[in-house]
C-alpha cells in the first residue's frame, strides 16, 4: 500500500489507530481466522469484533471471506496488506502539492507486443482466446483485458500527452500492480522486467515471484485459486536525478533524455532476452489483484515564467 497526507488516506490511519485492530493484524498474519476466533483470542463479544473486521476491511488491510459451514455461513479473515509506505511532501519533491496530467490505461489498451507463453488474458468476467496462445492477444475483446500475463517478450502502450507550449515538465510517475509469471503461482519466481519509454531503457526491477496462496483483494470470484491473485504495487519516477522504483534509483536516465515533449509516450514492459532471471510479467488493473488501479501515469509540470513585455 502507498499513503500520502492527502484526505483519502485518512480511513486507513484510522483503521491502524487501535490497539484492538492492531492485535487483530497481528493475529491474522500467523493465520486466517474467523470472527469467533478473533473474538475469543482478544476476549471480545462477535459483535465488536465484527465492527473492528469492517474498519480493517473498509480500509483495505485485510479480506472477510464468506465460507459455507455446518452452522451457515461463517467469515473467515485473511490479510491483505503486506507493507506500507508513507510519502510526505517535502520541499524539493512536494508532489501532492504540484499540477499534473493524468492519464489512465487499461492493460488489455496495449498498441504493440510480442509473447511467448506461457500467457494469456481476462476481462472481470472470462477468459480472452485461449491459454498460452499469443495469437489471442489480437483478439477484439483485447481491449477489455484487465489483467495479462506472458512468460517473455513485451507489450507497449502509447500515451497521450497533454502538455502545453508553457508547461514545463519536472517528472513523470508511472504506477502499476505487476508480478512474475510462473506455471500456477510461487513466491519464489523472481524475473527481471525492464520498462522502456520512448525508445529509452529506464532499468530493470527483478520481481521475486508470482504470488498466490490468498485471493486477491479485488480478484473476481470465478478466478481460480491456483493461479495468480495479485502482484506489488510499483512506483516508477523519472526526474532530474534519474530514475527511481519505490525510491530507489534504478538508472541514471533522467527526464531531459526522454523527449517528454512529443505527442505521445510510448511505454513498454517485457522480458529481455538476455536477462538473467527469465520470469515472465503479470500486469493487474482495476478488478483484479490487490490495488483497483489500472496503469496510472502522471506527469508532473510547472509553469513556464514569461518575461514581460517591454
Amino acid at each position: 500500500m502507498k499513503l500520502d497526507t492527502m484526505p483519502m488516506s485518512l480511513p486507513i490511519y484510522e483503521a491502524l489507530a487501535s490497539n484492538v485492530r492492531l492485535q487483530i493484524i497481528n493475529l491474522l498474519a500467523v493465520q486466517d481466522m474467523n470472527i469467533k476466533e478473533l473474538a475469543q483470542a482478544l476476549n471480545l463479544s462477535s459483535a465488536i469484533m465484527t465492527m473492528h473486521v469492517r474498519k480493517l476491511e473498509k480500509a483495505g488491510l485485510i479480506q472477510a471471506t464468506k465460507i459455507p459451514s455446518k452452522g451457515g455461513n461463517r467469515k473467515v479473515c485473511s490479510l491483505v496488506a503486506e507493507n506500507i509506505t508513507i510519502e510526505f511532501p517535502s520541499r524539493d519533491n512536494a508532489s501532492l502539492l504540484r499540477d499534473y496530467h493524468q492519464t489512465i490505461v487499461s492493460v488489455g489498451h496495449y498498441t504493440d507486443f510480442q509473447i511467448e507463453p506461457t500467457c494469456g488474458l481476462a476481462s472481470t468476467e472470462k477468459v480472452i482466446g485461449e491459454f498460452d496462445e499469443p495469437r489471442c492477444f489480437l483478439d477484439p475483446d483485447r481491449f477489455n483485458a484487465k489483467i495479462l500475463w506472458f512468460g517473455q517478450g513485451f507489450v507497449e502502450y502509447k500515451v497521450p500527452n497533454y502538455l502545453l507550449a508553457d508547461e514545463v515538465p519536472d517528472e513523470l510517475e508511472i504506477s502499476m500492480e505487476i508480478s512474475s509469471e510462473a506455471p500456477f503461482t510461487n513466491r519464489n519466481w523472481p524475473s527481471d522486467i525492464s520498462f522502456h519509454l520512448n525508445g529509452v531503457k529506464l532499468g530493470t526491477w527483478t520481481s521475486p515471484g508470482d504470488f498466490g496462496g490468498k485471493r486477491g483483494k479485488y480478484t473476481p470470484d470465478w478466478w481460480w485459486d491456483e493461479v495468480n491473485q495479485y502482484g506489488l504495487l510499483k512506483v516508477i519516477k523519472v526526474n532530474g536525478q534519474g530514475t527511481f522504483i519505490d525510491g530507489n534509483q534504478i538508472s541514471t536516465v533522467s527526464l531531459d533524455q526522454l523527449n517528454v515533449r512529443e505527442k505521445q509516450l510510448n511505454f513498454r514492459i517485457g522480458i529481455e532476452k538476455n536477462a538473467h532471471h527469465i520470469g515472465g510479467v503479470t500486469l493487474f488493473g482495476s478488478g483484479f489483484g490487490n490495488y483497483n488501479q489500472d496503469i496510472v501515469f502522471k506527469l508532473y509540470y510547472r509553469q513556464e515564467d514569461v518575461a514581460p513585455a517591454e
